[in-house]
């Protein structure tokens, strides 16, 4: 079974957390530091604010699988669209080893697909990949990771 996942960039992770607490009448089912999460089932969605990761405000979207079998068809869905995809594979991000690949809608709105195997220790790193918007077509590509860089921002 997918789940639909907003990631969001806050400015004050204490206010966001009591707004969203209230907002979906449940508390966070994860917390960390500056990075909060609430896994509902109504809506069906992995919710996530994080401080310190850029300027606030949608950070990116994505499709979280539950099984293996699932994240191949998703993958399959993600090259189907038509965007350029960066494979991740299997990394260490957000408190958490997710295999993931990303792409961008036709705006430069980032899709992230994954597959959570552990909650880890370490937040992780940052995804391996710049969007070139200098191009006419959207363009992913490796990069060097930027120290301090936030992994999903």
């Amino acid at each position: 079974m997918k789940r639909l996942h907003v990631s969001l960039a806050v400015s004050d992770i204490e206010r966001s957390r009591a707004f969203y607490s209230a907002l979906f009448g449940s508390e966070p089912t994860f917390e960390r530091g500056r990075y909060v999460q609430w896994l509902l089932d109504d809506p069906r969605v992995n919710f996530v604010i994080e401080q310190g990761a850029g300027t606030a405000g949608l950070s990116h979207l994505g499709v979280q699988v539950a099984e293996e079998d699932e994240l191949e068809a998703q993958f399959g869905r993600v090259a189907e669209a038509g965007g350029a995809v960066f494979d991740e594979g299997e990394t260490t991000c957000c408190h958490a080893r997710s295999t993931k690949n990303w792409t961008a809608d036709p705006d430069g709105v980032r899709w992230e697909t994954f597959l959570t195997h552990e909650r880890t220790g370490e937040y992780g790193t940052p995804a391996a990949f710049v969007m070139d918007n200098a191009n006419e077509d959207e363009d992913l590509r490796p990069a060097e990771k930027a120290s301090g860089a936030r992994c999903c921002g």
